[in-house]
């Protein structure tokens, strides 16, 4: 009898049951009895049961689980909730003819049995992680009642009298009955292994992960493991920590121990996509296991590493030409990276690499997917870039309390499938040592688990006991098997411990006492492996121990040829002189070409009128004796173009872009009645280069982030990163102080990407005036930096062309303030002439005023300069002299030095600006500027005074600022009584 409920005579029951509740009279009597006290407890899927959706009411069977709480308290059988609607607006159908005898005839029991079942078999398919056994230190699982027979009113013997394809799926395969099948299901879900799918909403996914799963299409014997091999491995790994803890006692190392198996699972990952082709593996990881990693997976020589436990490193100094120093500052130990050749199955090298990282332990996640991204992206070739996921493989190793914990994980996890940001998926690790520094779980996070905020994004979770290593060994290639397939995250919850404190100076008994008196007396994961192995009789306990003695061995043989080496010696390497002048002029003729080719649309394109009053006065700018000139977003175009056609792609990214925030770019056209998409600088025939641009998502520091990794990773092209406005760079200071300004002297990395960030005073109020120029300049030393404000859309097309022109032979990152009202402002454009010759000036000279008659000069930046060139007191004085610093650094001392000799009468130097006096440039300029005065010139400011906020919260305010220190730049009543430069330089 019970054969009969396959899943057609399932799906056959829940139809009587919707006919039932439409109309109780459409059913036979027995039937509406077993229906008044049955609740339907699910429905069929695909040959899965799936959970019955219900309305709001009464608490359904798993229903705190899946909202991330703790389980709920048990519940017995009588206060199950009242039977609700599968489907309650359904109308009543025909039923399809039975298979077997009538329901009516089935015993009540029999049908409970069989429901009942059906219901076990989803709770424990769909929360059987919460039973499962994941804790090496064996604290009892979450557990939930629904996990269990007993709540069911099932028996072992209730079970073997029922078949066991009911529950369908490969789970059945070779159980005898439904008790074979029940312990088959919690042998896979409620092992040493627990999965979390059910937030996935693609059904086909679904469906994999529960086929491979349940047939174990990963585990032994169908893929075998090297267990042998295996115990090597970790052999490694602990007498590696071991030989430094006895070394080095005291000495930080963030060691791996409790998590050792972290380091085979990385070799089955890396193994795994050299096997399919994939030429880069780029890891990001914490400090916690590190140096085991760079030692195994890495490659990273014995002898470094322990060189540089005892400070004798050699790092090269390299020395330029013209004296200046950049020696590398380096890094510690467990913050430095490195990188080695993978033989792949196909005979293809693999990079793969350790990504260096700072202190703010989640902040290299994006640094690590963008950089996989550059690695997939083909970009020598026009058009958009051609992105192949399976070139590059991202892996990222997170702390169990910082995964939660940190805001980054979520902006980078959001950056997993958009468009500008997917690299086909990363393969993330948590490295759970079941604590935070010294804070228990229940104070640093508000979830079930370390991993609950994946479950937002819809990724795949397995929890797995690091003390299993073939669990753990299988759940890495699951992983990887479902990147493969599905180009998505996956996530991997290693739930182990930490032998040692936070770092190995820290006393751990003092915050968690019964914790570690635990971890004192738990033996080792490779103690428990070679345990194992030796019952089974795989190996004996000599081999286990010979494999010990060897690797330490090894690690004295390393220690004692470094302690044999000469001290250090400190190398100079002379480096070329760092280029200043680079031509950046393009002709006349090739600048009409490219505006031409830039302003022709598809056949057919029904363009926006408004925009198309922008085009066609970038097409007049070209027509002899046109008024106006080049405004900043036409330069910029064009500057993009010249640099397509030279072969440096261009990818330009953040919020609005496409657009630009100021309605400046409009990169980006859109067909007004059909929406489609046409971009001119993938348009252009002569480019040699791909030009990509992507609205961002309203993050700041991830995205930063993925742009300093893809500009470190392909360094011949061209990255930039817009703010909406520049104070929204805040948001991204932990990316620019630990990456962009210093990445190069701490760890050798290499960038040339560009910031924009809208800058300038318009009365806007506090939050969209300033781009934080101090900042920057407080970072800028050893030309970290290339920091500038132009004025002009020629010094913008130079400047752009130039940063391109110094990728290969002098990359530096370039912050830009740009601006906002200046965009279309007339003193901003530029004839074409200025495109046409020259190249980027880093000061500008006022060529309105006569040498001679100049009694001030004053030294000012950016976008107010305009304001002073349009103010009225311009019109009348002639004694001020307006000289714009175009780039503040690296400081122009020797250009403005030479200005500043065109006015030998001049009696004061000022230093003027829109900022409070406590930011912007003039902390930090004015020493630059006083060195190169005449001695016994004294150098004035004019600008707002010292305060807390960047600018005043009213546009009345800001006027009434503005004037008076416009007015106080012309007023020379002073001066008079002033000596002369000349007259100063005289009597000095």
């Amino acid at each position: 009898m019970t054969s009969q409920f396959t899943d057609i005579n399932l799906g056959y029951l829940l139809d009587l049951y919707e006919r039932y509740l439409a109309d109780p009279g459409s059913v036979d009597a027995a039937t509406r009895a077993f229906f008044q006290n049955w609740t339907p407890p699910v429905e069929v899927n695909g040959g899965f049961p799936v959970a019955a959706a219900a309305p709001a009411g009464p608490r359904q069977i798993g229903a705190g689980v899946t909202a991330g709480l703790q389980p709920t308290p048990p519940a017995t059988p009588t206060s199950r909730p009242s039977p609700t609607p599968l489907r309650p607006t359904a109308q009543p159908k025909a039923a399809p003819a039975p298979t077997g005898e009538p329901l009516a005839a089935l015993p009540d029991e029999m049908a409970r049995r069989l429901i009942n079942f059906v219901e076990l078999a989803y709770q424990i398919r769909s929360f059987g992680h919460l039973g499962a056994h994941i804790d090496p230190l064996g604290s009892p699982p979450h557990d939930d009642p629904y996990l269990h027979p007993e709540y069911y009113n099932l028996t072992e013997a209730d079970l073997r009298s029922l078949d066991d394809d009911i529950i369908g799926g490969p789970i059945t395969q070779g159980a005898a009955n439904a008790w074979e099948a029940y312990q088959a299901l919690k042998a896979v879900y409620m092992g040493t292994t627990g999965h979390e799918y059910l937030q996935i909403r693609v059904p086909e996914e679904r469906d994999w992960l529960r086929e491979v799963v349940e047939t174990g299409q990963f585990s032994p014997p169908t893929q075998p493991i090297d267990e042998r091999a295996l115990l090597e491995r970790l052999t490694h790994v602990e007498t590696f920590e071991r030989f430094l803890h006895r070394t080095f006692p005291g000495k930080t190392r963030f060691s791996i121990e409790g998590l050792d198996i972290m380091v085979p699972m990385l070799d089955e990952v890396i193994g795994a996509a050299a096997d399919e082709g994939t030429r880069n593996v780029i890891i990001g990881m914490a400090h916690r296991g590190r140096l085991n990693v760079l030692a195994h997976n890495l490659g990273k020589d014995y002898a470094q590493i322990l060189t540089e436990f005892q400070d004798k490193a050699r790092r090269p100094h390299a020395v330029h030409a013209d004296g200046i120093d950049e020696g590398w500052s380096g890094d510690v130990k467990y913050h430095l990276g490195a990188r080695r050749a993978v033989r792949g199955g196909a005979q293809v090298d693999v990079t793969c690499q350790m990504v260096p990282n700072p202190s703010h332990l989640e902040y290299v996640n994006p640094v690590v997917v963008g950089m996989a991204r550059a690695a997939q992206t083909w970009a020598d070739r026009p058009g958009p870039p051609v992105v192949e996921p399976d070139r590059a493989l991202p892996v990222l190793i997170h702390g169990d309390a910082a995964f939660p914990g940190q805001g980054i994980v979520a902006e980078t996890l959001n950056l997993h499938r958009l468009p500008g940001y997917t690299t086909g998926g990363t393969i993330h690790i948590i490295a759970n040592n079941q604590l935070g520094f010294t804070t228990d779980p229940m104070a640093g996070r508000s979830t079930t688990y370390a991993s609950d905020l994946a479950k937002g994004f819809r990724l795949p979770i397995v929890h797995v006991n690091a003390d299993d290593p073939v669990a753990c060994i299988v759940a890495a290639r699951l992983a990887h098997a479902y990147r493969t397939k599905f180009g998505k995250d996956f996530v991997i919850d290693l739930v182990g411990y930490r032998r040692w404190g936070h770092n190995e100076g820290d006393e751990p008994g003092f915050t968690q006492p019964v914790m570690y008196e635990q971890i004192n007396n738990h033996p080792t994961v490779r103690e428990i492996l070679a345990e194992a192995l030796i019952r089974r009789g795989v190996i004996t306990r000599e081999e286990a121990d010979a494999m010990v003695s060897g690797a330490m061995d090894n690690l004295r043989q390393a220690y004692e040829a470094i302690n044999a080496t000469p001290q250090d010696t400190v190398e100079e390497i002379p480096v070329p002189r760092r280029r200043g002048y680079v031509d950046t002029s393009v002709r006349a003729d090739r600048l009409a070409r490219l505006n031409a080719e830039l302003l022709h649309l598809p056949s057919g394109f029904n363009l926006n009128p408004k925009l198309k009053r922008v085009l066609d006065r970038r097409a007049a700018a070209f027509d002899r004796g046109a008024e106006g000139g080049i405004d900043w977003g036409q330069a910029e175009a064009l500057a993009f173009a010249s640099i397509l056609e030279d072969g440096t792609p261009i990818r330009l990214t953040g919020q609005d872009v496409e657009r630009g925030t100021f309605s400046h770019r409009q990169a980006v056209l859109l067909d007004v009645k059909t929406g489609q998409p046409t971009i001119p600088l993938q348009n252009l025939p002569t480019a040699r280069a791909s030009f990509s641009i992507y609205d961002s998502p309203l993050s700041e520091s991830a995205v930063v982030g993925f742009e300093y990794g893809y500009s470190i990773q392909a360094r011949d092209s061209l990255v930039l990163w817009e703010a909406q406005y520049g104070d929204f760079v805040n948001s991204a200071q932990v990316m620019i102080d630990q990456f962009v300004v210093s990445g190069k002297v701490k760890w050798g990395q290499t960038s040339g990407l560009v910031l924009l960030l809208p800058h300038g005073y318009e009365g806007q109020g506090p939050e969209h005036s300033s781009g934080r120029l101090e900042r920057f300049l407080e970072l800028a030393a050893e030309n970290n930096l290339r920091v500038s404000n132009p004025t002009t859309s020629a010094q913008y097309f130079h400047m752009l062309r130039r940063q391109a022109a110094l990728l290969t032979s002098d990359p530096r990152p370039l912050v830009v303030m740009t601006p906002k009202s200046l965009l279309r402002h007339p003193l901003a454009m530029s004839p074409i002439d200025d495109l046409a010759s020259g190249h980027f000036h880093t000061v500008l000279d006022d060529v309105n005023v006569n040498p001679g008659s100049v009694e001030r000069v004053v030294l000012c930046s950016g976008k107010v300069y305009v304001d002073l060139a349009t103010s009225k007191p311009r019109q009348t004085v002639e004694e001020v002299a307006l000289v714009r610093v175009e780039q503040l650094y690296p400081f122009p001392g020797a250009e403005i030095r030479q200005i500043l000799d065109h006015y030998p009468n001049r009696r004061q130097v000022a230093w003027l600006q829109e900022e409070p006096a406590n930011m912007g440039a003039w902390p930090w300029i004015r020493h630059c500027i006083e060195d190169i005065l005449t001695p016994g010139e004294r150098l004035v400011y004019i600008g707002r005074r010292e305060r807390a906020s960047p600018a005043e919260g009213s546009t009345a305010w800001h006027v009434a600022e503005q004037t008076r220190i416009i007015e106080a730049a012309f007023d020379t009543r002073d001066l008079k009584d002033l000596p002369t430069a000349t007259e100063v330089q005289h009597a000095s």
